[in-house]
């Protein structure tokens, strides 16, 4: 894409880089894990770890940069990410595991944040839609690939932890090496539920729900896999596919929710990803195919609908609240991610794997439910007062400043939401 910035591709190398890393990472614990004998309840809270990692990462590193810069605080991030990768292969422990995928979760999420505020701030107004599309384009190739590398090896060894420990440490590279200067400061997240709610209470629950349930599948869906006798290739396969329907389903999905009634939208792929939850749920395919197709079929439907969500609740928000209704969302969506693989793993360890599926469908029916409720309660806004649908990566790969990138903010509130760095400049 020539006509981007020439700055934007070193950080966009350094951002692949990290999603690489996560994606080997974040895939090779719950396959080593059940390989282990860890309990699924054990395997869930790893999950929760890394959502309450994430969720804290997201609030403290803009304090966090303001103190000790850009560069600097990126390397800490980079070396914490490392060393719990490094310490998982070495303390092969539940008890070890859990409390260090939350310390790669914060490591994450900060690295995550500092990319983008470099992105941010080489991307003129102009060219934000260009440079979010592109970033969310290369963090999902880069995760899918990250994934899929496990099909390359013996995930009984060491191998995999080290390669998501030297991805994690070649990130730095080109960031650390190509900025000379300090970016804008970081975006702050808040949590206005007041505001929210009374702008969108369908928003506010349907995002809690959603982050159950897609947490419990990002967690525990290679577990079931596992459990249901698919080979280390299947399982790699089955939850990349899951992204990559997840991602394409966003551009029909889009078209359809800028034209009717969001929340009929949210109720149609909530009613499609239950009836994929109860076939997973009953059925258990062991054939491949099937088991791809349905995972497939799933991903297109819980991947796609956070964006749905968020354009529905800027619907009803008031005028420069975008970077607060959506950043709102994304906590809430943490917040349900920190409960999601605890409960799935603790269903799983009384029913078997067929408990993943059980919780998300409890999750989507609930959400299905009052959708339809809220639909009899309120009528739909005025075309011509909806924003646009813009579609986005996944909300666990997303931060504040992820938000910022987003064409639909404005640069008036981007100002006022970025975390006061007076006094406090990084040299170069």
């Amino acid at each position: 894409m020539p006509f981007l910035p020439r700055a934007v591709y070193p950080l966009m190398i350094g951002s692949a880089l990290l999603m690489f890393a996560g994606g080997v990472n974040g895939l090779i614990l719950p396959v080593r894990g059940s390989q282990e004998g860890f309990s699924s309840f054990s395997l869930g809270l790893l999950g929760t770890g890394w959502a309450i990692g994430y969720i804290l990462g997201c609030l403290i590193m803009p304090r966090t940069v303001a103190r000790v810069g850009h560069i600097r605080a990126f390397g800490a991030m980079t070396a914490l990410a490392v060393v719990s990768v490094l310490a998982t292969l070495l303390i092969i422990q539940p008890w070890a595991w859990i409390p260090l995928r939350g310390v790669a979760g914060f490591a994450f999420a900060g690295a995550a944040m500092i990319v983008e505020s470099w992105l941010n701030e080489r991307a003129e107004a102009t060219s934000r839609g260009r440079v979010f599309g592109l970033y969310t384009m290369v963090n999902l190739a880069s995760t899918t690939l990250g994934q899929l590398a496990l099909t390359t090896g013996d995930t009984a060894t060491h191998l995999f932890f080290v390669i998501a420990a030297i991805f994690y440490a070649l990130a730095l590279l080109p960031s650390g090496l190509y900025a000379s200067h300090a970016p804008n400061p970081l975006v702050g997240a808040s949590l206005d539920l007041k505001t929210l709610w009374r702008n969108s209470p369908v928003a506010v629950v349907s995002v809690v729900l959603i982050g159950v349930a897609n947490s419990s599948f990002g967690t525990l869906g290679a577990v079931y896999a596992d459990r249901i006798g698919l080979g280390v290739a299947t399982i790699a396969f089955f939850m990349s596919v899951a992204i990559l329907a997840g991602s394409a389903a966003q551009v029909p999905i889009g078209y359809f929710s800028d034209r009717m009634d969001r929340r009929l939208v949210l109720v149609a792929i909530a009613t499609t990803a239950l009836i994929v939850d109860l076939f997973l749920a009953l059925l258990q395919p062991s054939s491949v195919p099937i088991a791809l197709a349905a995972s497939a079929v799933f991903g297109a439907c819980i991947y796609s609908m956070y964006p749905v969500i968020v354009a529905h609740a800027n619907d009803h928000a008031p005028d420069n609240y975008f970077l607060r209704t959506s950043g709102g969302l994304l906590l809430l969506f943490g917040v349900g991610s920190i409960g999601g693989p605890l409960i799935a793993g603790a269903i799983m360890s009384l029913t078997g794997p067929s408990g993943l599926f059980v919780t998300t469908a409890i999750t989507h029916l609930g959400l299905v439910g009052y959708a339809l409720w809220r639909i009899r309660q309120r009528a739909a806004p005025e075309q011509k007062e909806k924003t646009e649908f813009v579609a986005a990566q996944p909300a666990r790969m997303s931060t504040p400043e992820t938000v910022v990138l987003d064409p639909r903010a404005e640069e008036e509130e981007i100002e006022e939401q970025m975390v006061d760095t007076s006094g406090e400049n990084e040299k170069g």
